[in-house]
């Protein structure tokens, strides 16, 4: 038998694991476990207001892929793939919860005939939820060392696809007179924007705009930008010639900005199938489904100078596979 071979139990069990590890980091159950390393089941229910019977089905898919080991139905102890999967948790959220309807729908997404119009949906929300923890995880690092090498002092931001505003809100803890302006095309995810950096403390430092970053029009909120962040959906400017466009259409919109960080994940090359790390191939596939064109990071690096914008610098950010933060100019 071949070792690498895997069961058809085993695939069909790691799918149920996967929305059990998204919904065991929602209701607090992977951190009362990264911090404690027990969980008593009905007393964590009793505090939560949750059902108890679905909560015994979800500590037992957990413990089917590792995650926890269970001692009896009603205590959960860390197991040995709890440090990586809660690493990894939002990367699960984003698959399970946020492109959920997406992967469910692939039977009729896949048929050319369906493909018109708004023939897919994800859960904003929960993308926005998910990715906030996959930036502080993944992308923070990389974009922290690259705000500390600016070698000008600002006083205005702005994020692209802001979210929840989490980003906007760590710009306001460190730099106590920035202000700015976060943009949008969900009004859901502007909402809990709005409601975030408010509950931060920081709601009159900041507004925010509903709009598609990929066709900005000049606009009197954003001439002050000074530095312009862009984090998870550069890929969404593609393909190249919609690319170029839109980059310069940035650079119009915004034409005091003198830094323009942009962070994203590319298309991998030469990672063989069964090698692929995690959250690389629900990444590809999702954009793949969504008929999203993926640039690998060398076709990043070709519409730079043609839009308008000098690449000073690239940072690797090392999880998820092939992403990077790009220091414009």
């Amino acid at each position: 038998m071949n070792p690498q071979a895997t069961t058809s139990a085993e695939i069909f069990n790691s799918t149920v694991a996967g929305f059990a590890i998204a919904t065991a980091w929602e209701v607090g159950a992977l951190d009362e476990l990264h911090e404690r390393g027990v969980v008593d089941v009905p007393a964590f229910c009793a505090r939560h207001d949750l059902h108890l019977p679905s909560a015994r089905g979800m500590f037992a898919a957990l413990a089917s892929a590792g995650v926890v080991v269970r001692d009896g139905e009603d205590t959960a102890h860390a197991g040995p793939a709890l440090p990586d999967v809660y690493r990894d948790k939002a990367f699960f959220h984003w698959l399970t919860i946020g492109c959920a309807e997406l992967f469910g729908n692939m039977p009729r997404i896949v048929r050319n005939e369906n493909r018109a119009g708004a023939f897919y949906r994800r859960d904003a929300v929960a993308i926005s939820y998910a990715c906030k923890d996959i930036n502080r995880q993944a992308f923070d690092p990389a974009f922290w060392e690259a705000m500390e090498a600016i070698d000008f002092s600002f006083r205005t931001v702005a994020d692209l696809g802001c979210g929840g505003g989490g980003r906007l809100a760590q710009i306001a803890a460190r730099y106590p007179d920035v202000t700015g302006v976060g943009i949008d095309i969900a009004p859901a995810a502007l909402r809990d924007a709005a409601a975030n950096v408010a509950a931060d403390g920081f709601g009159g430092r900041f507004e925010f705009i509903e709009a598609d970053v990929r066709e900005m029009d000049a606009d009197q909120r954003l001439e002050k930008v000074e530095v312009l962040t862009c984090f998870m959906m550069g890929h969404d400017f593609w393909p190249r010639e919609q690319c170029v466009a839109s980059l310069r259409r940035l650079r119009e919109a915004f034409p005091n900005v003198r830094r323009f960080l942009l962070g994203d994940t590319a298309r991998t090359t030469g990672i063989p199938d069964r090698e692929k790390p995690v959250f690389t191939l629900a990444f590809e596939t999702a954009h793949d489904l969504m008929g999203v064109y993926l640039p690998t990071l060398s076709e990043w690096e070709s519409v730079f100078e043609e839009s308008g914008w000098t690449c000073l610098n690239a940072r690797p950010v090392h999880v998820p596979a092939d992403s990077v933060v790009f220091e414009l100019a």
